[in-house]
């Protein structure tokens, strides 16, 4: 017998639904926001267990805003979100920040011209840019136009948060700064005391979470109706702008610098045990430096993430699944073995730690940098995220 959900939790879910399908819309925006926000209330999986409002920087939807409009911006053959008009000689450009993301995307398909683009770029983009290790190989010349998109696109997200539901800041207060804020809500990790926040109510977090999958795809369903709708000199049906939506990036970077480490610390003795077949992997063992979340369901390349596995099982076993229930808490002891020995390297340790506090916000802070329970519980939290995303997302396990 199911248990009926508080009826905050079904006022919740009919907000959200009610937004996406009935509230009117000149752009994509509303759209974006919605599915922003449930990729941010996922991807920062422990929040929820503080049971209260959460501040989420505008920086962060605006991260996962070049992922999602970044296909659309080819400038041979864009992809209109919005209504455009005539001005002057022109015509005014129905998003605030298609130059800017325009100018971004050619900036790294000018940088890497030996790779075929992918309406994926954006979320390998910002994948790349979370990680510091990663975000420095890049020119400033992107870098530079990166802010500027991500400013760019913080002005435009202030009309759909003002305008979502009935009203103005009907159901989204006016974003305001964190260090207004704090003492009255929770921050995803890493927020800054000047970063402008939008505050999500608790049942709102909670409806997201636990309706992840159910959102993703009205979110979706909703944009490909929209877009289709949209006149154009060159309609687009919405099976296309589906394709473009949900696709995903591949690895394309390869982990020299964390296999280098990793080899340096098999060389000084360390073992490590494939989580799932339980292989030692010791010096002179072959191993695949296995992303625990799939690429195709998130492209994390943090370190919590990354951890040597047997690749046959990793192939022919894992490939792009989840573990089980089972699978996963019979690698805890394993992944804090990895984790451990990460500690052990010290270019390793400063990554992990870093990481980790970037993505958790229920992991105790070292003491005097020592471990404590600090391995155990990066181990806990990401057997538990592994395990809700599955969940939320209905993904395929063994």
């Amino acid at each position: 017998m199911q248990t009926e959900k508080p009826l905050s939790f079904q006022l919740a879910g009919s907000v959200i639904s009610t937004i996406l399908r009935h509230d009117s819309k000149m752009t994509s925006y509303k759209i974006a926001l919605l599915r922003a926000m449930n990729d941010v209330v996922l991807s920062f999986p422990d929040l929820y267990t503080y049971d209260q409002d959460v501040a989420v920087p505008l920086r962060e939807l605006a991260r996962y805003w070049v992922a999602y409009y970044w296909p659309f911006m080819d400038e041979q053959q864009p992809i209109w979100q919005g209504p455009r008009a005539r001005q002057g000689d022109g015509w005014k450009n129905d998003v605030l920040f298609r130059d800017a993301l325009t100018r971004l995307r050619q900036e790294l398909e000018r940088l890497s011209p030996w790779v075929s683009p992918r309406p994926s770029d954006g979320f390998f983009l910002i994948n790349e840019m979370k990680i510091a290790r990663k975000k420095h190989l890049y020119s400033p010349e992107l870098l530079q136009q990166y802010e500027l998109t991500l400013k760019a696109i913080c002005e435009a997200l202030e009309k759909p948060i003002q305008h979502a539901g009935p009203g103005e800041w009907g159901i989204f207060a006016r974003p305001a700064r964190y260090k207004l804020l704090a003492g009255h809500v929770v921050a995803v990790p890493g927020t800054r005391p000047e970063d402008r926040c939008v505050v999500i109510k608790a049942d709102l977090w909670r409806t997201f979470r636990e309706m992840s999958l159910w959102i993703e795809a009205l979110c979706i369903h909703e944009w490909c109706l929209f877009s289709e709708r949209l006149p154009s000199e060159d309609p687009v049906d919405r099976g296309r702008i589906y394709s473009l939506l949900v696709d995903r990036p591949d690895n394309r970077r390869p982990l020299n610098w964390e296999r280098n480490h990793i080899d340096i610390l098999l060389l000084e003795g360390k073992e490590f045990t494939c989580p799932w077949s339980h292989k030692v992997i010791r010096v002179g063992v072959k191993y695949d430096l296995d992303h625990l979340m799939p690429l195709s369901v998130y492209p994390i390349n943090e370190l919590w993430n990354l951890v040597p596995a047997d690749p046959y099982y990793n192939s022919h076993q894992k490939r792009d699944r989840l573990p089980s229930v089972k699978h996963l808490l019979e690698a805890q002891s394993h992944l804090i073995q990895a984790y451990s020995n990460y500690l052990a390297s010290m270019p390793l340790a400063t990554v992990i730690k870093d990481d980790v506090y970037g993505r958790f916000a229920t992991v105790p802070a070292m003491v005097n940098g020592q471990d404590a329970n600090f391995t155990s519980e990066v181990a806990r939290v990401v057997v538990n995220f592994l395990d809700d995303v599955a969940i939320a997302r209905n993904l395929a396990r063994f």
